[in-house]
């Protein structure tokens, strides 16, 4: 997916060099250019530091999304349109379903070659786990039949193998672990269509981790709190619709 063509013209080789280029493109909102500069960071190291994972889901997060946006954009226009439109817009549905298929299958052979190969701490483990699971869900918006059925698969089974690690060896107030709640109450809810597990994650999660606020990570008080007013606006919306569930 990424043209890394300009990489080669510039002879850029070096792991440093490419980091402070990413860093550059990510300020000028070059988010495929900054994919494309740690796409080449991972490829020749294998290995990410917490600074260097960010900027790699920054990344790709960016890239996805201005195709998961441009989608959702055009799959409303198109149900407006009468057959002749409608056909030219699903058209080009189809293009844009193309590059978001190539960009996950991009980010997933990148995690599954090289980056949970080579990692081996609970937290970088727990980050590359909840990004396949990610990855994967974002698949499963745009695929149908037999094809989504796959891919929902690996993707309830990355967030859960995430779950598992984080629940083991991450505090309930790591924002990654509050992340990976988020994300898998996402899926849950958007993918499985099941507001009741999607609400249940999303409250055992915010109340572990109320519990033990005076107790986080160094340094992670505010991305915890962020993270955790997030899983709580998700409740509001999640608990109305779990009791008209239950009442039907």
């Amino acid at each position: 997916m990424c043209d890394d063509s300009w990489i080669n013209e510039s002879n850029i080789k070096d792991r440093d060099s490419l980091i402070t280029l990413a860093k550059i493109q990510e300020q000028a909102e070059r988010f495929n250019d900054m994919a494309c500069a740690m796409k080449k960071v991972v490829e020749t190291s294998k290995t990410l530091n917490n600074e260097e994972r960010n900027l790699f889901s920054v990344a790709y997060k960016n890239v996805i999304g201005c195709c998961r946006s441009a989608w959702r954009v055009v799959s409303n226009i198109e149900q407006r349109l009468d057959d002749q439109k409608k056909k030219q817009a699903g058209e080009y549905r189809k293009t844009i379903e193309k590059e978001l298929q190539a960009v996950c299958q991009e980010v997933l052979d990148l995690l599954h070659e090289s980056l949970l190969k080579s990692e081996n701490t609970a937290e970088g483990i727990v980050f590359y786990k909840k990004m396949e699971g990610d990855y994967y869900r974002y698949l499963a918006e745009v695929l149908t039949d037999d094809k989504r059925a796959d891919v929902v698969k690996h993707s309830r089974e990355a967030y859960q193998a995430a779950t598992e690690k984080a629940n083991s060896d991450l505090p309930p107030t790591h924002p990654i672990r509050l992340g990976l709640a988020l994300n898998f109450s996402v899926f849950y809810y958007e993918i499985e269509n099941n507001p009741e597990k999607a609400c249940s994650i999303a409250q055992t999660a915010f109340n572990e981790s109320i519990g033990q606020l005076d107790q986080p990570e160094s340094g992670s008080f505010k991305d915890s709190t962020l993270v955790m007013q997030l899983l709580r606006d998700n409740l509001t919306c999640l608990l109305p619709r779990v009791q008209i569930d239950k009442k039907c």
